[in-house]
């Protein structure tokens, strides 16, 4: 049987090389664009455009594409999703592959054959992907990526050769070009399994009939991330805990999860770390960026509280003065009024 789809495959890819292609546009829901390279403007795609190397395929809000290649894998791109076939060679024993993502977020099936030997890439600009044959779904967006497995194993690395298995049912992330995470198995009833299950709704085989859960992806992941980073917290894992706050602030860009990441990235500092600078930096920047959220109540507090612990007594004393001015009824201030008399009494 598969000397007979290998059969059936080649000849679809001969087919395709008499036209000079490498695939094509199977399916198009919404506005996509394409570009035969790079530097050119997009122009309007559709179903049945043929496909080379070089070839950049772009979705527009609530727009859905499906991409097969001449050896049956395919790529879906969901909303907001931009795509270049870099690289793709197709021989009898072998085929190789460079896919470029700069955002979105897509699913890529890969076939593999008995006898064949294949090697695909799928990079974004601070992640690569390593395919053998393989299943697996893929958000990018900034500098953060998440990996969900579907079946088989891909391996994820950042900037540097340290590759983590991606396997089915579990998620790999990064942020910054860094090593990714170690795989965390998706469970049901968390927010991760929500996650993966709204971005395979969104890169299914058919479009979406509802678009809504697309735009939340990153601040689910990062709200997961954040209670996620607590179980690292509890379990003395404090570096990759400040990794994952980071990977949430660089995913979302809903202000209150950015500002509970950057507390919690500042009390891992403060409370098991001991880098006073790195803790009032976090603090600093919540104040700084969200000044009208409740939680500028909590950074600045722990600003004045961090000040004085690093004997810069009268910038503390600013800050907790400060807050009584703007918080004339905090949850703080008790303990402000105790440190405002230790700070007199000092003198």
């Amino acid at each position: 049987m598969k000397a007979v789809i290998f059969v059936i495959l080649s000849i679809f890819y001969l087919s395709a090389i008499a036209y000079g292609a490498i695939g094509e546009i199977e399916k198009i829901e919404g506005n996509v664009l394409y570009r035969e390279h790079s530097g050119i403007p997009y122009k309007k795609a559709k179903a049945g455009l043929l496909l080379n190397s070089g070839s950049w395929i772009k979705t527009e809000p609530k727009s859905w594409v499906s991409l097969k290649l001449s050896d049956g894998s395919k790529f879906t791109l969901s909303d907001n999703t931009e795509l270049e076939i870099s690289e793709y060679l197709l021989e009898r024993g072998r085929k190789s592959g460079v896919f470029y993502v700069t955002q979105g977020k897509i699913r890529a099936t890969v076939v593999k054959l008995a006898g064949q030997t294949t090697n695909f890439r799928v990079k974004t600009p601070t992640a690569v992907a390593g395919i053998k044959g393989t299943e697996f779904m893929m958000l990018a967006k900034g500098q953060a990526n998440v990996f969900f497995g579907n079946e088989d194993t891909a391996y994820i690395s950042g900037y540097d050769t340290v590759e983590k298995p991606l396997q089915p049912d579990t998620m790999i992330e990064n942020t910054r070009g860094l090593t990714p995470t170690e795989p965390v198995k998706v469970e049901k009833g968390t927010l991760l399994y929500d996650a993966k299950i709204g971005l395979s709704q969104i890169t299914g085989a058919t479009a979406p009939k509802e678009w809504e859960i697309s735009g939340e992806l990153p601040n689910i992941i990062a709200r997961w991330n954040i209670n996620y980073g607590h179980y690292l917290v509890d379990a003395g894992k404090y570096e990759e805990a400040l990794y994952v706050f980071q990977i949430a602030l660089d995913l979302s860009d809903n202000s209150g999860i950015r500002a509970d990441a950057r507390l919690e990235r500042g009390a891992v500092y403060s409370r098991f770390l001991k880098n006073h600078e790195a803790t009032l930096a976090e603090y600093l920047l919540v104040l700084e960026e969200y000044p009208e959220l409740s939680q500028a109540e909590t950074a600045l507090y722990l600003a004045g509280i961090t000040l004085y612990e690093m004997g810069f007594k009268k910038q503390a004393k600013q800050r907790l003065l400060q807050y009584k001015k703007e918080y004339p009824d905090g949850k703080y201030l008790t303990n402000i009024e105790t440190i405002l008399k230790l700070l007199e009494y000092e003198k």
